[in-house]
Formats: C-alpha cells, structure tokens, sequence
C-alpha cells in the first residue's frame, strides 16, 4: 500500500516520519520501500548515510527514462537501492529533480509514478513516499497513485492555516484523479504535553471532526541525534519514548487499513 507523507509547510518533520515508520515496517519483517521525492534528498541521507553510492541510481532516473522512447525500459526495480537495513530499500532523490519537473509537466508525465507503484507494490509490502514541501508534479503524481496520504502537523498556528488548504488540495486530487485515495490521517509531531497551545490546537482540530491520529509524537532532542547518525529510531534507541510513540503510530496505521 503506497503511503504518502505531504504537508506543502516546510520543517514539519515529513521524512523524519516517513524514514522511521518505514524503518519499523521493515524491522517487523516487512519488504519495505522509501521513494524520496524532495530534491533536497533529506530521507535518503538518513537512510543511507556515508554508504550512498556516486551515481547510484535514483528517481530523477526513474522520470528521465519517461521522457524516451526505449524498446528495452529499465523496469522500476533498476531504480531501487538498498540501506544497510534489512528489508528496506529506497528509491534514492537527486538534486535533477528540479530540472526534470518542467519538461516532465510539458510531456504530461503525471501518471508515470502510478504506473510504477502499481508494480512495485506486487514486490513490496510497505511503500512509504516523502515529498516536497510544495503541492507542485511529484507531489501531485505521489497522491494519485497512492492509496493513503499522512499529514505531518507540528503544533504551529502557520501550519494550522496550512492544513486546511491541503486538506481541500488533497480532495480535489482524490475528486479529478484518483478516488481510492484516503487521507489516513494527521500526525501531530514535536508535541509538548504541558504546553497550553499545543493541546488546544490539537483539541480544536479534533472537535473539527479533522482525522487526528494517536499517538502524539512527542518532542525530543534525541531525534537531532538520529539524524547525525543516519539511524532511524527503531535502531538507534528501540526503548526510547518518541520510539514508542513511533511504534504505536504504525499499529494504528496498520489497524485502519485492515479495519
């Protein structure tokens, strides 16, 4: 099931979620994928760390090989490289991302990335997509072929005001191109339980009948740590609280999707 992690806010901890909750799929012995969309390629550092390869191969590849014609295409798979996880695999960004979207745009390329999903779901169990923080191609091809879409919220009046226009930009893709897509829900991260704005703003959310999920992923310096170290939570410190927090926000996601 294609997951995507989007919120058209910067800084609201779209691939720290995305790289963790793809880091617990794969630790529970689930065939997972990360496809990072956002050319500045922060989920593919932490995943990869110092063991990315020069030249490796990565989406912007991907998107170049739509724009020719090729008797013998490089199928999806011959994008994907391995972490120095076990059983998770990514589909690495590259600053050629920002070049390609005008001519991938020209060439109406849009559902390209559906196509693929398609297929790479039939070898993965869990796809998890990190995007740019900008409703702009990847973002969009992202939504329409995916299955569900998880909002990070960071508890800041800035991204309030965000979140209602992509709620309303994420119906309108579900409306003009891909009706099965749900939003799964809202994450809030870098909660702060003793602070007062935060609990009011997630409370005026839930009495807006807006799909907030739990567990809060609390606040901690520790995840300053996992980034340095390129090792998601799950491996760094599997005790830790914002770990736990991490977890029990993966059981919840897997228990609406059987629900």
């Amino acid at each position: 099931m294609p997951l995507v992690v989007f919120n058209q806010k910067g800084g609201v901890g779209k691939s720290t979620i995305t790289c963790n909750l793809a880091a617990i799929s794969a630790s529970q012995g689930l065939r997972t994928l990360v496809i990072d969309l956002d050319p500045q390629g922060n989920s593919s550092s932490y995943l990869q760390g110092d063991t990315a390869q020069e030249n490796q191969p990565n989406v912007a590849g991907f998107f170049e090989q739509s724009l020719s014609y090729s008797f013998r295409p490089v199928p999806p798979t011959g994008f994907i490289v391995p972490t120095p996880h076990e059983n998770l695999f990514l589909m690495a960004s590259s600053p050629a991302l920002n070049e390609l979207q005008t001519k991938l745009e020209s060439r109406q390329k849009i559902y390209k990335l559906r196509e693929a999903m398609k297929l790479l779901s039939e070898d993965f169990d869990r796809i998890y997509i990190d995007t740019p923080p900008a409703l702009n191609f990847f973002t969009r091809s992202a939504l329409i072929g995916a299955a569900g879409c998880l909002i990070p919220f960071d508890c800041d009046d800035f991204s309030r005001k965000a979140l209602y226009t992509l709620m309303d930009n994420v119906q309108e893709i579900r409306a003009d191109h891909n009706p099965n897509l749900v939003v799964e829900g809202i994450v809030v991260n870098q909660f702060q339980a003793r602070a007062n704005l935060p609990q009011r703003m997630v409370k005026e959310l839930i009495e807006e009948g807006l799909p907030v999920l739990q567990p809060y992923l609390p606040s901690s310096v520790k995840i300053r740590e996992s980034h340095e170290l390129s090792l998601p939570m799950i491996y760094m410190d599997p005790n830790h609280k914002l770990t736990q927090a991490l977890v029990a926000l993966h059981a919840e996601l897997l228990a609406l999707r059987a629900a």
